[in-house]
């Protein structure tokens, strides 16, 4: 049963303003520094450029939710308090140690816990994916990023060397270097498959609540981004391999191998949506 003087979540804004503003101002001041860095970062590594997408992203998946704001009651909740906390010792700590993820990460649990804390769990319930999406703003430590790419340059190098192997073209390996009779090509970072991965799985998540299929549906379309991400890189190397064979060198390394990025990511993007559509198909 409802306490009496419970506010739906339009009247607790209009009531507790002055409060909001204030904290928008401490929140300004804590992350005046912290944030400007991070959309630097987006715009200067590709591996991060999704980042530009994610608020505008999450903002929509409010927007979406406006109604259900609207009458949901507001109840505060002490354990915002905890959470904030932690936030607030993610920013010590990652400025303590100069780190930048942890300060980043630190935003989106503060907001978490602001949530809470001001307008209790029916409202955190209705706002959860459009901050936890916000994650996906928030670029890896390099220490994990290194771990999962270098792994990943083997595994492409490897199956593109087989494929081609297979195909007739001479080629042999050492590591994530794959070495033709004429050139000698490097399975680097881009090809790995890594940052397709992360803008992939970014827009996977955005692509499989617009759907509204079933749970399980959703979740091969956000699990599926990855192996696509692999697949499609390894595609790259391996078309990239037959240039090398037939049209040496320069035709490899050439326009090709600038446009191949932006090319790969859009067949991604196609298969995912081809994904999509198929598992809807199969709801008719």
């Amino acid at each position: 049963m409802e306490h009496a003087d419970t506010k739906t979540f339009p009247e607790s804004l209009k009531a507790h303003r002055l409060e909001l503003a204030v904290t928008l101002l401490l929140m300004i001041g804590i992350y005046y520094s912290i944030v400007p860095l991070m959309v630097k970062q987006w715009y200067n590594d590709p591996n991060y450029s999704h980042g530009f997408l994610v608020p505008l992203i999450a903002g929509y998946f409010l927007y979406q939710r406006l109604d259900e704001l609207k009458n949901a009651p507001v109840r505060p909740h002490n354990g915002g308090l905890l959470i904030i906390l932690f936030g607030l010792l993610m920013v010590v700590l990652g400025f303590v140690g100069t780190e930048y993820f942890t300060m980043r990460a630190s935003l989106v649990v503060m907001l978490i816990g602001l949530v809470l804390y001001l307008f209790g769990k029916d409202v955190l319930k209705i706002t959860a994916l459009p901050l936890g999406y916000l994650f996906f703003m928030v670029p890896l430590p390099y220490i994990i990023y290194d771990a999962v790419a270098f792994p990943l340059k083997l595994f492409v190098a490897k199956y593109s060397v087989l494929f081609l192997k297979v195909s007739g073209v001479i080629v042999w390996r050492e590591g994530n270097v794959i070495m033709f009779p004429q050139t000698v090509l490097e399975v680097a970072d881009a090809c790995s498959g890594i940052r397709s991965i992360m803008s992939l799985l970014a827009l996977s998540v955005a692509l499989a609540f617009f759907t509204r299929y079933a749970a399980w549906k959703r979740w091969v379309i956000v699990l599926s981004a990855i192996p696509i991400a692999i697949v499609t890189n390894a595609l790259r190397v391996i078309v990239t391999g037959f240039l090398a064979q037939y049209w040496g060198a320069q035709a490899a390394e050439g326009f090709f191998h600038e446009f191949a990025g932006l090319a790969v990511f859009g067949l991604a993007m196609a298969m995912l949506i081809g994904l999509s559509a198929l598992l809807g198909r199969r709801t008719k």
